[in-house]
């Protein structure tokens, strides 16, 4: 008997593998949980994958530009520049601006911080999530304290869980009219900046 050559080899082991049909509907209901665990277990793969490459800073605080920027020093004497993800705080010049920056100070100032992030904005920033030495966390901190909004327009970029815990936390402090929510209608950061452009 002759000797198959490759190639028909290969075409034997994948018209094997393939189905020579199109599965029924029936097949496919039958085999749908199956589908879903594995969709499910990509979906965990991914999340996974993200904080595996999201990278962490440590370094001292040196500077507060206002209540959601930030300046760290770390261990080789670099600086570099950080903008707190999630939230948007009062610009300096608008009301509460220079409490919800003097309210980071409070939070961070001198102090040795971890910031946990995987990308920089178009001005070199680094956006990440800023920890505390006593394992809080001061993005989430601001919004708490009525000093700073949950950045909605961004909220996509957080991990689900995260963005619920920010959302609540505005809601919180503004039902108990915590520092801006003093205010009635504050308005929020994003429109004062193109109102005054």
């Amino acid at each position: 008997m002759p000797k198959p050559n490759s190639a028909s080899k290969w075409r034997a082991i994948f018209s094997s593998a393939v189905p020579s049909r199109t599965p029924s509907p029936k097949h496919l209901k039958k085999n749908m949980h199956k589908y879903l665990r594995f969709g499910l277990a990509t979906v965990a793969a991914t999340i996974l994958s993200f904080q595996a490459h999201a990278a962490q800073l440590q370094g001292k605080v040196v500077g507060v530009s206002d209540g959601d920027t930030i300046t760290v020093l770390d261990a080789g004497l670099q600086q570099h520049r950080v903008r707190l993800t999630g939230i948007d705080a009062p610009e300096k010049n608008q009301p509460f601006g220079q409490v919800s920056k003097q309210s980071l100070s409070n939070l961070v100032f001198g102090k040795i911080v971890t910031v946990t992030y995987d990308k920089e904005d178009r001005y070199g920033r680094i956006l990440g999530r800023v920890g505390t030495p006593d394992g809080q966390n001061a993005n989430l901190q601001q919004i708490q304290k009525g000093m700073a909004w949950h950045y909605k327009h961004y909220e996509r970029d957080q991990p689900q869980k995260e963005r619920r815990e920010y959302a609540e936390a505005e809601r919180v402090a503004q039902q108990s009219k915590a520092g801006l929510w003093v205010d009635k209608n504050p308005t929020p950061p994003w429109d004062w900046r193109r109102e005054t452009k």
